[in-house]
């Protein structure tokens, strides 16, 4: 008896050595992207002809776009400003030298997708950049907070869950049929955890996690990456262009830093600053951050925040 006890106890104190070392290797993988995940200088051109953003006239879906035209592929931009897409554009030709289409399309509403559907039927489109998103307010509020809700409920499940779904279903097909592609999916750090004051925002994104986890184990073996990124602070204006610092990373940073883990699975924090930052949000007790306390903290901070912001605009413009 005593010799199986301590056969059972090396065993399992073996396993476990085992599996945490196996997850310290995979974790210390991300600090050399470069190094573990290699990309060709034509691996985003090899995908296809077109690489398509949506989102694309401002902050992470802009620098998208111009990081892709940058690896020589055409870009679609996507957004429902017409005059800013249309300025993108033509700074992104002007750059970079290649063919910028563009689309204009309000995806909060109902029943837009035949048209793209159709302005993208005949282009053999190697990358899918599913970006657009909205954020109910800036700052913190519960969800009966909002002055119309049903309005919101329906603006933020159209642009942030069917928007996703639907341009997968689109241009999925095309890729499976060449047997390559890529499609990055944005979510949000925030959504890493069950997150009070952001939960319609939070939620949205988590269904753009597991979706995109789930689609990628469908296709992995058909020769398509199919990743969520999970950025927290990236300083756009669905965050008030907060100043940027070690965790607050510019549109153009993060980008280039995401673009580099695109072989390291299906999901993504898209930098190290922000791979840490999750880990450190999963070691806090969830009791501890859904505190009164803490929730009003947090909306004190991000009113604080803008605020700052507000007077430092009225400063300049004086």
């Amino acid at each position: 008896m005593k010799s199986f006890t301590e056969w059972f106890f090396t065993t399992l104190g073996a396993a476990v050595v085992i599996y945490y070392g196996a997850k310290l290797l995979l974790f210390t993988r991300m600090l050399y992207p470069k190094r573990w995940f290699p990309l060709p200088k034509s691996f985003f051109s090899s995908m296809g002809e077109w690489a398509v953003i949506t989102g694309a006239s401002e902050g992470i879906g802009r620098q998208y776009a111009f990081a892709l035209a940058e690896q020589g592929m055409n870009v679609v931009i996507m957004s429902r400003t017409k005059m800013t897409l249309d300025k993108v554009a033509k700074e992104i030709s002007e750059t970079t030298r290649r063919l910028v289409k563009v689309i204009v399309v309000d995806f909060t509403k109902d029943d837009v997708f035949a048209d793209i559907e159709e302005q993208l039927k005949y282009l053999d489109i190697g990358v899918l950049v599913n970006n657009v998103g909205m954020m109910p307010s800036v700052v913190p509020r519960r969800f009966l907070e909002d002055e119309d809700l049903d309005q919101t409920i329906r603006r933020v499940i159209n642009c942030n869950v069917k928007t996703m779904v639907k341009m997968c279903k689109i241009i999925l097909p095309g890729m499976e049929n060449r047997r390559k592609g890529v499609i990055v999916n944005i979510a949000s750090g925030i959504a890493s955890i069950p997150f009070p004051m952001y939960s319609l925002y939070a939620a949205s994104k988590i269904f753009v996690e597991r979706f995109s986890q789930g689609l990628h184990a469908e296709y992995k073996d058909k020769g398509i990456i199919i990743q969520a990124v999970t950025p927290f602070g990236v300083s756009t204006r669905m965050v008030g262009y907060q100043q940027t610092n070690a965790t607050m990373l510019a549109p153009q940073d993060f980008v280039t830093s995401s673009l580099q883990y695109i072989r390291a699975g299906d999901k993504t924090y898209g930098s190290l600053c922000h791979m840490f930052l999750g880990w450190l949000l999963h070691t806090i007790p969830l009791k501890i951050l859904h505190t009164e306390f803490m929730l009003q903290g947090l909306k004190e901070y991000v009113e604080r925040k803008q605020a700052e912001k507000s007077s430092s605009s009225v400063v300049k413009e004086a």
